[in-house]
Parts: structure tokens; C-alpha cells; sequence
């Protein structure tokens, strides 16, 4: 009987053991969405698309994804942004590359700080995310000319997007530095990246066939193994896509025809929506666009009950800060807000929001188990308002931006030789000549994009595009003509990329006479500069300061800072800084008006506020605890 007993209770744990056993091989087979990179250990088979689901590592997976741009979150608030997306129920982070960041010089390159991209990837490894990367060279992301350094249009036959050899050979320089820095991060390799995507959007403008075949062998032949994917709307996917790479959908809204394209161009295949557009972005003079919580988490719901996979564009879109916002050239030119809110689930300080809360619901019925309790908030501060203390007239200043260059016509900014002969690719350039009398200025619409114009420092008026006529008041003798022309971003998505040129891109005519002779200051407003302009001699501000010029304050922080938000009431247009730092354009045109300050470019005690305005001052600059967007419009 004894041994009966113990053969039975041998039996029953063997039992009890198999059913355990199976269990785990169950939830490995059926809970496949919490597989993350820390839990698997073989790493001999990569995500496949060969049938009509996900494999990862041999088991059936499905991608919840979500974009957070590295370039456009302070790096101290890299882990706080991915800890809530992981929070949210996603598995997969994906980012773009921006080149123009990455190599702002041809041959100098920049992987340090807040673009440390293996530091970013290893990062959302370790908490647990996988990453599929969008390396470029271009990405839209409405970012100024799509990532895109400008320094290429020095070329005077650059062919962006091409095969055009002064191109392609650019590409290959920078590949040769990015990729041999992701390589070792593939999923094979025992790192988080399970995809990686073959240029992007090239549907929507195609004008080389052989391109993305080029582009699928730079990556390959530099040690990309995983699984290639490409990226179009439903209008690009016949162009968009190459042999070897999966093809996916960019959409706010899911149509049939989007099921029908994918299945007719790659039967039995897994589907994906790599751009859910979960908002929109704005443009200066327009509203702020709004996607409905609810219309969102339906959609999301649909996509998902449907079998795809999806990747949130954006989950928390950060700030296009300094001067890389994009712009649209459709039937006329809009140029981006400094904000990229994009009315993501997660704001543009990192907030949650009612699409984060329905999301995180959404998200939680394909987990097995109870998801990651959220993380705090970060503190959001009102400070005192700052009032302006000093300034120094943009003239006074042009002795701090270098030599002047003369030419005797105009030169575009990105022929300009400075920048170790890369010319100027962000900010403003002022061109100054002499003329002899007054009478009709006019553009022949050559000013990229808008110029303030004076005589004698004197304001008349500004020229730019559909405004390309201007009266100037007759005087005595010669005067000083002078345009102020900025670069208000680089159109990021359509079929003008070649035609990107800034500054004064040919003749300006007066009383129908091309101008010559022409003094030009490069004003790019780098840290060098605004470090110049920090010790030199200001002035106390007047009742009537003259403008353009430049405003300092002063910001004190009582205790450990928090995230704040500029306010300028009764200011025109320009940039703030802060610190040193390039918060971004304001403008009093909205829809946006506040700036978001991350606390992290503060610091204890006194901080230094300086604002370049270019036509109306005021005396004070408020810190308040909330943003303001303008006022909204749901999108269409």
C-alpha cells in the first residue's frame, strides 16, 4: 500500500508537472504581445514575415507600437517617456534617424548627448520595448527638409532622393557612420531592433526606380539582418515598396481599400499600420488640429480586431526645438509650429491624456497579465514673470555674426561661405545694398521665405510668398537697403525637396533693375554667437526700443525646477532662448502661444532668458504652468 501510495503521488506530480508545462507553453504560444527582449534567449530567428501573422523567435507576435523621437525629448526625459509607454500596453518603439542633426557639417558627425541613438536603443531595451528603426536618410516627420542636411544643395544638380551620384555618395559616408553603431543592437545580435525600414514614404515621390534598391542594399551591405519593412500611404504602396521588404500602411482612418491594397501586393503576409496618425500637427496661421479621444481608441479597436499590427504616430511627439520645424508647400507654403504635440496620447510635456487613459485600456485586453502601474507625473511651474532688463538693436549685433561676405548678387543661404564651407542652413540672413531713390521693391518672388525690410534701418514692410511687391519712400542721396530673410523651414514632404534653397535665391528688382553690391551677414544664431552676444555691452531698454533686436531677462527658480511654458503676450515674432538653449519661433499669429521649457535646461537660482523679436517688444516674459495651443479644429 505504502509503495501504491507513492506511485500515485509520483503520478499526480508528473501530472500536475506536464499541466504546468503546458500552461507555459500555452501562454508562450497565445499571450505572444508580452514576450520582451529581456525574456527571450534564443536569438537564431529574427521577426518574420512569412505567413499571415508575426513570428518572433519562432513565436506568433503582434507589434504595439509607438513613436517617440529621440531628437525631440530632452535625453533626461528619454526614460520617463518610455516607462509610460510601456505603461500604456505597447511593446515596440520606433524612431526616426535625422541625418541633418547626425552630420550638420559633410564628414562631421554628432552621436553624443541627447543624439545618443545607442544609448536610446539600449535604453528601450532595457526596459523592456522592442525597437524598429527608421533610419532614412529621409523621414518627413515634418522636420525641416526631411532630415535632409542642407548642405547637399551646394550641389548645384543635387537630386535628393535619387541615384544621383553626389547623393547616393552622401548616403553612403553617413550609413558607413550610423549603421555600424545599430548593427550590434539586432535582435540576432542579442539587442532590442526586430525591424528595420527601407527609406520612407518614397511612394509619394518616386522619381528613381533603381533608388530603393539602392537603398535596400546600403543597409544590408553594411550588416542589416533583420526583417526590412517599407512605409507608404495607400496612394504610394505600388512605388513605395521593394522586393525583400514588407510592405505597410500609413492611415488615420482604416478603409477596405487598405486591407484589399496589402493583400493584393502581398498575399498571406502579416498586415501593419506603421503610421497610425493618432493627431496632426500645425502649421503657423492655422488652428491646432484635435483627433478625438474616442474616435481614436475606435479606430485603434478596429485595427486591431482586424489582425494587424500598429504603430502609434505619434505616442508623444516632443518639440521641434531650435529651428527644425518642417513646412508644406501644397497649393501654398505653411511652415510648422515649434510645438509637436501632434495631439498624441502622450502631450508634449508628457502628460497623459483621455487618448492615453482609452488607449491604455485597449491595450491592456491583449496583455495576459496586469500592466506596469503608471509613473508620475512631472511637476509643471508657474515662475514670476521676467522683465526685460536689456537689449542691443539686431545693427549693434551684426558685429558678433563674423565676417560679411560681398557678392554682387544675391547668394542663397546655403552657398554662403561659412560653416567650413557648408553654408547656412538654419536662422536668418541679412542682405544689405545702396540705392539711389525710391520706388516699387519687388521679389520676383526669389525671397525664401520672409523678409523684413528697411531702409536706413528704417521698417517698410515685409516680402514673402503671394506678397512679392513693396512701395519704398523716396529720400536724398544713397541709402542702405537692408532684407532680413528668414528660413522659416524647409518644406518635409512632397515633390519640391529639390527646390529647398533659403535666403535670396536670385534677383531682387527695384523699379524693375536687378540689385547688385550686395553686403551679406550670416545670422544663424549658433551657441557661439549667443555666447558672444552674452558678454558684450548691452543697453538699458528703452520706452521704444528699436527693432529687431535682442531682449534679456532674467528667470529665478526658488528650489528644484520644474517644466514650465513661455508666455509672450504682446510680442510679435522670434525665438526664445534660454540658458543658451533654442526653445524654438513664437509668433503671435498662432495657433500656438506658449513655449514648453523642460526643466531639465534650468537650473536653481538665476537662469538667462534672451528673445529675439522682430518687429514689437514688450517688457515682461511669463513662465505659466500649462500650455496653450491655440484653438482647435478636429482634422479632416
Amino acid at each position: 500500500m505504502l509503495i501504491l501510495s507513492l506511485r500515485s503521488a509520483h503520478r499526480r506530480r508528473l501530472a500536475v508537472g506536464g499541466l504546468i508545462l503546458l500552461a507555459v507553453i500555452l501562454y508562450r504560444r497565445f499571450n505572444w504581445h508580452d514576450m520582451e527582449p529581456g525574456t527571450l534567449r534564443s536569438r537564431m530567428v529574427g521577426l518574420q514575415a512569412d505567413s499571415p501573422e508575426f513570428q518572433l523567435g519562432g513565436e506568433v507576435f503582434r507589434i504595439l507600437g509607438g513613436s517617440i523621437h529621440y531628437f525631440r525629448v530632452p535625453r533626461e526625459y528619454w526614460r520617463d517617456r518610455l516607462l509610460k509607454m510601456k505603461a500604456c500596453g505597447l511593446n515596440t518603439l520606433t524612431t526616426y534617424v535625422p541625418w541633418n542633426l547626425h552630420e550638420p557639417e559633410r564628414g562631421t558627425f554628432n552621436f553624443k548627448g541627447n543624439l545618443d541613438l545607442e544609448a536610446y536603443i539600449k535604453l528601450a531595451g532595457e526596459l523592456g520595448l522592442w525597437v524598429i528603426l527608421r533610419p532614412g536618410p529621409y523621414i518627413c516627420a515634418e522636420w525641416d527638409l526631411g532630415g535632409l542636411p542642407s548642405w547637399l544643395y551646394r550641389d548645384p544638380a543635387m537630386q535628393l532622393r535619387s541615384t544621383y551620384k553626389g547623393f547616393t555618395q552622401a548616403v553612403d559616408a553617413f550609413f558607413s557612420q550610423l549603421l555600424p553603431r545599430v548593427v550590434p543592437l539586432q535582435y540576432k545580435k542579442g539587442g532590442p531592433i526586430i525591424a528595420v525600414q527601407v527609406e520612407n514614404e518614397y511612394g509619394s515621390f518616386a522619381v528613381d526606380t533603381e533608388y530603393m534598391p539602392y537603398m535596400k542594399e546600403a543597409l544590408l551591405s553594411r550588416g542589416i539582418e533583420e526583417l526590412l519593412m517599407t512605409s507608404d500611404n495607400v496612394d504610394g504602396l505600388k512605388k513605395g515598396n521593394v522586393k525583400g521588404a514588407l510592405a505597410t500602411i500609413n492611415l488615420q482612418k482604416l478603409r477596405d481599400l487598405h486591407l484589399s491594397h496589402l493583400d493584393s501586393s502581398q498575399p498571406q503576409k502579416p498586415k501593419m499600420v506603421m503610421e497610425f496618425w493618432s493627431g496632426w500637427f500645425d502649421t503657423w496661421g492655422d488652428l491646432h488640429h484635435v483627433f478625438t479621444a474616442e474616435d481614436m481608441a475606435s479606430v485603434v479597436m478596429e485595427i486591431l480586431q482586424k489582425g494587424l499590427s500598429i504603430n502609434l504616430y505619434m505616442f508623444h511627439g516632443g518639440t521641434n526645438f531650435g529651428f527644425m520645424n518642417g513646412a508644406l508647400e501644397m497649393h501654398s507654403y505653411k511652415s510648422d509650429v515649434t510645438s509637436y504635440d501632434y495631439d498624441a496620447p502622450l502631450s508634449e510635456s508628457g502628460d497623459y491624456t483621455a487618448k492615453y487613459l482609452l488607449l491604455r485600456e485597449v491595450f491592456s485586453k491583449y496583455h495576459g497579465e496586469s500592466l506596469p502601474d503608471v509613473p508620475a507625473l512631472i511637476p509643471k511651474m508657474s515662475y514670476d514673470a521676467s522683465t526685460v532688463y536689456q537689449y542691443m538693436p539686431l545693427w549693434e549685433a551684426l558685429q558678433l555674426a563674423g565676417e560679411p561676405f560681398k557678392s554682387e548678387s544675391p547668394v542663397n543661404m546655403e552657398n554662403l561661405p561659412v560653416n567650413n564651407g557648408n553654408g547656412q542652413s538654419y536662422g536668418y540672413t541679412l542682405y544689405e545694398t545702396t540705392i539711389p531713390s525710391g520706388g516699387t521693391l519687388h521679389s520676383n518672388d526669389k525671397v525664401r521665405d520672409r523678409a523684413l525690410v528697411f531702409v536706413d534701418s528704417s521698417f517698410i514692410g515685409v516680402l514673402k510668398y503671394k506678397h512679392l511687391e513693396l512701395a519704398v519712400p523716396e529720400g536724398k542721396g544713397n541709402r542702405k537697403l537692408s532684407l532680413l530673410v528668414e528660413n522659416c523651414g524647409r518644406v518635409n514632404y512632397g515633390k519640391t525637396l529639390n527646390n529647398q534653397r533659403k535666403g535670396l535665391v536670385g534677383d531682387i528688382l527695384l523699379n524693375g533693375t536687378p540689385l547688385k553690391n550686395f553686403i551679406i551677414y550670416s545670422l544663424d544664431m549658433k551657441p557661439r554667437f549667443m555666447e558672444r552676444l552674452k558678454y558684450s555691452r548691452w543697453k538699458e531698454v528703452p520706452d521704444k526700443p528699436t527693432v529687431p533686436g535682442f531682449f534679456r531677462g532674467m528667470l529665478f527658480v526658488d528650489g528644484y525646477p520644474g517644466d514650465t511654458f513661455v508666455k509672450l503676450p504682446g510680442w510679435s515674432k522670434g525665438v526664445v532662448f534660454i540658458n543658451g538653449q533654442n526653445l524654438g519661433r513664437y509668433w503671435s499669429i498662432g495657433p500656438q502661444q506658449t513655449l514648453y521649457l523642460p526643466a531639465p535646461w534650468l537650473h536653481t537660482g538665476i537662469n538667462e532668458v534672451i528673445v529675439f523679436e522682430e518687429q514689437e517688444a514688450e517688457k515682461t516674459i511669463h513662465f505659466v504652468n500649462a500650455p496653450d495651443l491655440g484653438m482647435a479644429v478636429d482634422v479632416e
